[in-house]
Protein backbone atom coordinates (compact mmCIF):
# COMPACT_ATOMS: atom_id res chain seq x y z
CA UNK A 1 0.00 0.00 0.00
CA UNK A 2 1.40 3.44 -1.24
CA UNK A 3 1.67 5.91 1.78
CA UNK A 4 1.00 9.49 0.75
CA UNK A 5 1.43 12.52 3.47
CA UNK A 6 -0.77 15.33 2.73
CA UNK A 7 1.67 18.29 2.73
CA UNK A 8 -0.52 20.83 5.48
CA UNK A 9 -1.17 21.39 9.12
CA UNK A 10 -4.73 22.83 8.01
CA UNK A 11 -7.10 20.82 10.01
CA UNK A 12 -10.01 21.70 7.64
CA UNK A 13 -8.25 20.86 4.79
CA UNK A 14 -7.34 17.21 6.30
CA UNK A 15 -10.87 16.75 6.88
CA UNK A 16 -11.73 17.82 3.09
CA UNK A 17 -8.68 15.36 1.69
CA UNK A 18 -9.99 12.51 3.51
CA UNK A 19 -13.81 12.96 2.93
CA UNK A 20 -13.22 13.49 -0.90
CA UNK A 21 -11.05 10.22 -1.47
CA UNK A 22 -12.88 8.24 0.99
CA UNK A 23 -14.95 5.58 -1.11
CA UNK A 24 -12.52 5.84 -4.14
CA UNK A 25 -10.99 3.11 -5.73
CA UNK A 26 -7.44 3.94 -4.67
CA UNK A 27 -5.08 1.94 -2.48
CA UNK A 28 -3.17 4.64 -0.17
CA UNK A 29 -2.48 5.24 3.26
CA UNK A 30 -3.40 8.71 3.63
CA UNK A 31 -1.94 10.64 6.31
CA UNK A 32 -1.10 14.14 7.05
CA UNK A 33 1.74 16.37 8.45
CA UNK A 34 0.59 15.95 12.10
CA UNK A 35 1.00 12.33 11.65
CA UNK A 36 4.40 12.68 11.20
CA UNK A 37 5.83 16.04 12.80
CA UNK A 38 5.55 17.39 16.36
CA UNK A 39 5.24 20.20 16.49
CA UNK A 40 3.75 21.10 13.29
CA UNK A 41 6.91 22.55 10.55
CA UNK A 42 6.33 26.44 9.58
CA UNK A 43 7.03 25.60 5.58
CA UNK A 44 7.75 29.31 4.00
CA UNK A 45 5.37 29.62 1.18
CA UNK A 46 7.01 32.50 -0.37
CA UNK A 47 5.81 31.73 -4.50
CA UNK A 48 3.75 34.00 -6.88
CA UNK A 49 1.24 31.36 -7.81
CA UNK A 50 -0.71 28.41 -6.68
CA UNK A 51 1.51 26.01 -8.21
CA UNK A 52 4.49 27.35 -6.88
CA UNK A 53 3.86 27.17 -3.30
CA UNK A 54 2.06 23.71 -3.96
CA UNK A 55 5.63 22.84 -5.24
CA UNK A 56 7.41 24.06 -2.46
CA UNK A 57 5.19 22.30 0.24
CA UNK A 58 5.43 19.49 -1.78
CA UNK A 59 9.50 19.50 -1.91
CA UNK A 60 10.12 20.08 1.95
CA UNK A 61 7.38 17.00 2.82
CA UNK A 62 9.10 14.58 0.43
CA UNK A 63 12.53 16.09 1.11
CA UNK A 64 11.98 15.46 5.43
CA UNK A 65 10.55 12.23 4.84
CA UNK A 66 12.87 10.32 3.38
CA UNK A 67 11.04 9.87 0.31
CA UNK A 68 7.29 9.82 0.96
CA UNK A 69 4.93 10.64 -1.48
CA UNK A 70 3.75 14.11 -0.86
CA UNK A 71 0.59 16.00 -1.97
CA UNK A 72 -0.07 19.09 -1.35
CA UNK A 73 -2.86 22.03 -2.08
CA UNK A 74 -2.10 25.17 -2.91
CA UNK A 75 -6.06 27.11 -3.10
CA UNK A 76 -7.63 30.47 -2.79
CA UNK A 77 -10.49 32.80 -3.10
CA UNK A 78 -9.83 34.84 -6.30
CA UNK A 79 -13.01 37.84 -6.59
CA UNK A 80 -13.23 39.27 -9.86
CA UNK A 81 -14.33 42.93 -8.31
CA UNK A 82 -10.73 42.89 -6.28
CA UNK A 83 -8.84 42.08 -9.46
CA UNK A 84 -8.36 38.25 -8.49
CA UNK A 85 -6.98 39.23 -4.69
CA UNK A 86 -7.14 37.71 -2.55
CA UNK A 87 -5.67 35.03 -4.65
CA UNK A 88 -2.41 33.09 -2.96
CA UNK A 89 -2.49 35.21 -0.12
CA UNK A 90 -5.62 34.04 0.91
CA UNK A 91 -4.66 32.64 4.18
CA UNK A 92 -2.65 36.10 5.27
CA UNK A 93 -4.95 38.43 3.57
CA UNK A 94 -5.58 40.45 6.34
CA UNK A 95 -1.43 39.62 8.04
CA UNK A 96 0.87 37.11 8.68
CA UNK A 97 -1.00 36.14 11.56
CA UNK A 98 -4.50 36.33 10.28
CA UNK A 99 -7.79 34.29 11.31
CA UNK A 100 -10.16 33.31 9.25
CA UNK A 101 -12.46 35.93 10.93
CA UNK A 102 -10.08 38.80 10.04
CA UNK A 103 -9.33 37.33 6.49
CA UNK A 104 -13.36 37.60 6.50
CA UNK A 105 -13.95 40.95 7.90
CA UNK A 106 -11.51 42.13 5.77
CA UNK A 107 -12.95 40.96 2.40
CA UNK A 108 -16.24 42.37 3.67
CA UNK A 109 -14.70 45.61 4.29
CA UNK A 110 -13.30 45.78 0.39
CA UNK A 111 -16.18 44.67 -1.38
CA UNK A 112 -18.45 47.55 0.89
CA UNK A 113 -19.33 49.62 -1.94
CA UNK A 114 -19.52 46.59 -4.46
CA UNK A 115 -22.91 45.57 -4.87
CA UNK A 116 -23.94 42.27 -5.35
CA UNK A 117 -24.09 41.38 -8.88
CA UNK A 118 -20.68 42.07 -9.10
CA UNK A 119 -19.05 40.30 -6.59
CA UNK A 120 -18.15 37.14 -8.78
CA UNK A 121 -16.16 35.27 -7.37
CA UNK A 122 -14.31 31.46 -7.71
CA UNK A 123 -12.13 29.32 -5.09
CA UNK A 124 -9.03 27.84 -6.97
CA UNK A 125 -7.16 24.48 -6.00
CA UNK A 126 -3.70 23.24 -7.60
CA UNK A 127 -2.38 20.18 -6.42
CA UNK A 128 1.24 19.19 -6.75
CA UNK A 129 2.22 15.34 -6.07
CA UNK A 130 5.32 14.58 -5.88
CA UNK A 131 6.77 10.62 -6.19
CA UNK A 132 10.08 10.83 -7.09
CA UNK A 133 13.20 13.59 -6.77
CA UNK A 134 12.39 15.34 -9.93
CA UNK A 135 8.78 13.47 -10.78
CA UNK A 136 5.62 15.96 -9.98
CA UNK A 137 1.66 14.99 -11.30
CA UNK A 138 -0.35 18.18 -10.74
CA UNK A 139 -4.15 19.08 -11.18
CA UNK A 140 -6.33 21.86 -10.74
CA UNK A 141 -10.07 22.19 -10.17
CA UNK A 142 -12.22 25.82 -9.80
CA UNK A 143 -15.38 26.17 -8.25
CA UNK A 144 -17.80 29.68 -9.52
CA UNK A 145 -20.08 31.29 -7.26
CA UNK A 146 -20.11 35.22 -5.70
CA UNK A 147 -19.40 36.89 -2.31
CA UNK A 148 -22.49 37.56 0.23
CA UNK A 149 -22.60 40.77 2.61
CA UNK A 150 -22.62 38.92 5.70
CA UNK A 151 -21.42 35.55 6.84
CA UNK A 152 -23.65 32.77 7.25
CA UNK A 153 -23.43 28.79 8.01
CA UNK A 154 -20.87 27.29 10.78
CA UNK A 155 -19.39 24.33 8.42
CA UNK A 156 -16.39 24.34 6.54
CA UNK A 157 -13.39 26.77 7.45
CA UNK A 158 -11.48 30.44 5.60
CA UNK A 159 -13.67 31.90 3.37
CA UNK A 160 -16.60 29.49 3.30
CA UNK A 161 -18.99 31.12 5.10
CA UNK A 162 -18.73 33.95 2.11
CA UNK A 163 -19.03 32.48 -0.59
CA UNK A 164 -22.52 30.72 -2.31
CA UNK A 165 -21.41 28.57 -5.10
CA UNK A 166 -23.46 28.54 -8.69
CA UNK A 167 -26.52 26.55 -8.31
CA UNK A 168 -26.72 26.75 -4.86
CA UNK A 169 -29.08 29.26 -2.69
CA UNK A 170 -26.70 28.55 0.88
CA UNK A 171 -22.60 29.44 1.51
CA UNK A 172 -20.37 26.95 1.47
CA UNK A 173 -20.36 26.51 5.48
CA UNK A 174 -24.04 25.90 5.14
CA UNK A 175 -24.54 23.01 2.49
CA UNK A 176 -23.61 19.64 3.16
CA UNK A 177 -20.13 18.36 3.21
CA UNK A 178 -21.30 16.12 0.60
CA UNK A 179 -22.35 18.23 -1.83
CA UNK A 180 -19.89 20.57 -1.11
CA UNK A 181 -17.22 18.14 -1.90
CA UNK A 182 -18.67 16.93 -4.92
CA UNK A 183 -18.51 20.59 -6.68
CA UNK A 184 -15.80 22.10 -4.95
CA UNK A 185 -12.26 23.28 -6.16
CA UNK A 186 -10.63 20.58 -4.06
CA UNK A 187 -13.01 17.90 -4.71
CA UNK A 188 -12.59 18.70 -8.50
CA UNK A 189 -8.65 18.34 -8.22
CA UNK A 190 -8.86 15.34 -6.46
CA UNK A 191 -11.12 13.84 -9.01
CA UNK A 192 -8.78 15.44 -11.70
CA UNK A 193 -5.57 13.86 -9.77
CA UNK A 194 -6.91 10.63 -9.08
CA UNK A 195 -7.64 10.56 -12.78
CA UNK A 196 -3.34 10.11 -13.44
CA UNK A 197 -2.38 6.66 -14.42
CA UNK A 198 0.00 6.86 -11.00
CA UNK A 199 -2.97 6.85 -8.72
CA UNK A 200 -5.37 4.46 -10.81
CA UNK A 201 -5.36 1.26 -10.04
CA UNK A 202 -5.34 1.39 -6.34
CA UNK A 203 -7.88 1.22 -3.77
CA UNK A 204 -8.08 3.70 -1.07
CA UNK A 205 -7.23 2.72 2.45
CA UNK A 206 -8.42 6.20 4.75
CA UNK A 207 -6.52 6.43 8.00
Amino acid sequence: MKKIIIATGNAGKVKEFREIFDGLDIDIELTCLADHFTPLPNIIENGSTFYENAKIKADWVYEHTNGIWSLADDSGLEVDALHGAPGVISAIYAGDKATSADNNAKLLRELADVPPILRSARFKCVLVLKTGPDTYHTAEGTCSGKIISEAAGDKGFGYDPLFIPHGFAQTFAQISSEDKNRISHRGIAIRNLCANPVMMGHRLKVL
